[in-house]
């Protein structure tokens, strides 16, 4: 008896032993770590006045008191939140037939407006969007709308807002536009996109007389543009060629591979490229205009190069969406699904994957030109690895294959860090910039955007039935 005794005390776990204070822990060393984390920065004469001021300041406290709160619903309310949250769930999946219905008050009792108000806004923004795509007026004159407030957007910002508009946002726009062409059409993992970035920008340099090695005759911005395409074109095609049998994680060391390629010889070609010291002490020229009649050139301030930016983006985009919708683009559909598919069915795989490395490296191209341009002096530093990872991040949190996801995706992370700048230190904004997107893979990871074809993939995958993705109608009576 005494020895049962005894194996039972052995078995019997302490009570810090026990989920519930383990849980509590683990919050609390998170709590502490984050406190230290966003709190005051160390200097090398007293590594440890920060440790202590953010160990006795308001911060820590703050986060411990957020950490109990989160404990205390987890442990204590978890049942009545799960209850709310699949109230909440019911109540937005349920068919859509008009306004009334929308908003989801028939039959809620007074006291349920905590299920019932994010019901009537998730089931609101439902039959707005599906009553959009489906009135052909209401969707162009919602693309008027934005696109009028976008042309005006400029002017509503401060000088600062519109350096970034330009020299940040725009062309991280661009340049995901293209490479979700790449990965979210036809399926190919690119971690070298950034040298055709390079490549548009040098072309522009070149041709404009603005590096060590004269072209045989300058040109003017503009006809530099369509001359950086073809360029970028024939480089995209030398990319692709050698990696028609890749794919995978293999396809993205050949594309990183290139990228260093055209990297170094950037860095290290300075009898052609000037190497670190760029084009100083020579300029990129400037973007003009002379039609005889009207004679325009753009100078210092960026507004007029946002418009030139917003000018080619609309356009790009919507050349992309007739191309998406073509047979080229139901044939990098078909290639991202299955390439042996694909290819048994009739699919010129070859050649359908060296137009999606061209076709994407061409708007890079725009987007170098534009870049050095505006900068009037590039080298090679500005063009690291380290770009074609935020390009590809952003892709992927906008949501691959879906234009208006990755524009949407590339302008909120890009526009992040720069609205963090007087809160949080310059070396940590990529940290809140990575625990973002984190949170958005686990919990989003079709992205902020996704095209319906993405969006039904992930739920096959995760064993929901099709016919639970397809949105309900907005005619009256019609049930999805």
């Amino acid at each position: 008896m005494s020895a049962g005794v005894s194996v039972a005390g052995l078995r019997k776990r302490a009570w810090y032993q026990r989920p519930r204070w383990r849980r509590l822990g683990a919050l609390l060393v998170t709590a502490v770590v984050l406190a230290q984390v966003t709190g005051e920065q160390g200097v090398r004469g007293d590594l440890f006045a920060a440790l202590e001021a953010n160990a006795t300041g308001p911060g820590m406290w703050l986060w411990l008191g957020v950490a109990l709160l989160v404990w205390v619903v987890r442990e204590f309310l978890h049942d009545w939140v799960r209850g709310v949250v699949s109230g909440v769930r019911e109540g937005a999946a349920r068919p859509v037939a008009g306004p009334r219905e929308a908003l989801g008050l028939q039959g809620a009792p007074w006291w349920a407006v905590h299920v019932w108000l994010p019901v009537m806004v998730v089931r609101g923004v439902r039959y707005v969007a599906e009553l959009v795509r489906r009135d052909r007026r209401l969707r162009w004159g919602g693309m008027a709308a934005l696109l009028l407030f976008l042309v005006f957007l400029p002017l509503m910002v401060a000088t600062y807002w519109q350096q970034v508009l330009v020299d940040q946002i725009g062309v991280y726009v661009l340049l995901a536009i293209g490479l979700n062409v790449v990965i979210g059409w036809a399926g190919m993992l690119d971690l070298g996109f950034i040298a055709f970035f390079a490549i548009g920008a040098y072309s522009a340099a070149y041709w404009t007389g603005a590096l060590p090695v004269r072209p045989p005759v300058e040109l003017n911005n503009f006809l530099v543009i369509p001359v950086a395409v073809v360029t970028c074109l024939i480089a995209g095609v030398l990319l692709g060629a050698p990696t028609l049998r890749l794919r995978g994680d293999y396809l993205a060391i050949v594309t990183l591979g290139f990228h260093e390629i055209v990297y170094l010889m950037a860095r290290n070609w300075t009898d052609v490229t000037g190497g670190t010291r760029g084009t100083s002490p020579e300029r990129v020229d400037n973007f003009s205009l002379d039609l005889g009649f009207l004679s325009y050139e753009w100078g210092l301030d960026p507004v007029p190069y946002y418009w030139l930016q917003l000018g080619f983006a609309v356009l790009i985009v919507f050349l992309f969406m007739r191309l998406e919708h073509s047979r080229v683009g139901r044939s990098w559909t078909a290639i991202r699904e299955d390439e042996i598919a694909a290819a048994a069915s009739g699919v010129d795989t070859v050649r359908f994957k060296l137009l999606a490395f061209a076709i994407g490296a061409s708007t890079s191209g725009v987007a170098g030109v534009i870049y050095a341009s505006k900068q009037g002096f590039i080298n090679s530093e500005m063009f690291v690895v380290l770009m074609s990872v935020l390009v590809l991040s952003y892709v992927i949190f906008g949501g691959m294959g879906s234009i208006p996801g990755v524009m949407a995706g590339a302008a909120l992370l890009v526009w992040l860090p720069e609205a963090l700048r007087d809160s949080v230190d310059p070396a940590d904004r990529y940290m809140y910039l990575g625990a973002v997107l984190v949170v958005m893979m686990i919990y989003r990871p079709q992205g902020l955007i996704p095209s319906r074809r993405r969006q039904r993939e992930l739920r096959l995958a995760e064993g929901v039935p099709a016919s639970a993705s397809v949105s309900a109608s907005v005619s009256g009576g019609e049930k999805a």
